[in-house]
């Protein structure tokens, strides 16, 4: 596993764990919904992914969410495809991760993702812009701070 990790430094400075907030907003700014967040970004020393996210999502009523993102690796990218999710993840610089995906329960939508890493790697920002029929729909805003 240590080529993604040679290949993809950026992405590598991920590691660990991250909690936040992910605000919805409208395409007007306006907020939809907000919750707060827990990631976990790993590398799996063994096994058939060579990365390995799990995000959890805590809902103002008390709820959570547990998702699972195991990803391979190949051609300079992560690939997902899961029963939820199918896409991709490249850096462009030494501070920035881009991402597309498709929901595989939203049919003719579509989403990019930037990430960018602090230099001292103890905090991210992250943007989601959703696209359904090629308009934009929503955007998801999302600060996060390692903790681990």
């Amino acid at each position: 596993m240590g080529k993604i990790r040679e290949e993809m430094p950026v992405l590598a400075r991920h590691e660990g764990e991250w909690e936040g907030v992910y605000i919805h907003v409208d395409p007007d700014n306006h907020e939809i919904s907000r919750h707060r967040s827990h990631l976990q970004c790993r590398f799996p020393a063994e096994g058939e992914y060579a990365y390995y996210q799990i995000n959890t999502y805590i809902h103002p009523d008390g709820t959570r969410e547990e998702i699972h993102f195991p990803a391979t690796y190949r051609d300079g990218r992560i690939w997902w495809d899961t029963d939820r999710i199918e896409g991709s993840a490249w850096e462009i610089d030494e501070r920035t991760v881009m991402l597309t995906w498709t929901r595989k329960d939203m049919p003719g939508a579509y989403l990019y993702e930037m990430i960018q890493i602090s230099e001292d790697g103890t905090a991210r920002g992250r943007t989601w812009h959703w696209f359904e029929g090629d308009r934009l729909v929503k955007r998801t805003c999302i600060k996060e701070q390692r903790v681990a």
